[in-house]
């Protein structure tokens, strides 16, 4: 159940309220029974370090570049590394 801040109004006092998502924001302070504004509050969740996609999906490796794969790729079909043949794989059946 979320949590969210609220601030009066009238007595300037802050308080947390435990709040499902669909319930109506509260209106009146629980102190002074004012007028509440509910409040935009930080996150905990925070992401920390060099970055989570560049540096660790987007790259397997720095030194090898898309480049270099292709190219190791020609130099093999020109020496006749690649013995297997190519299948095309069969569509599965839905009964």
């Amino acid at each position: 159940m979320p949590i969210y801040e609220y601030q009066c109004s009238k007595c300037g006092e802050v308080f947390e309220a435990f709040q499902k998502i669909n319930d109506k924001p509260l209106s009146h302070c629980k102190f002074c029974k004012g007028p509440v504004e509910k409040l935009i509050s930080h996150s905990s969740f925070q992401l920390k370090g060099g970055g989570w996609y560049l540096s660790d999906y987007a790259r397997k490796s720095h030194s090898a570049s898309p480049s270099d794969s292709s190219s190791k790729k020609s130099e093999k079909s020109e020496k006749g590394g690649d013995s297997t043949p190519a299948t095309p794989s069969k569509p599965a059946k839905s009964d």
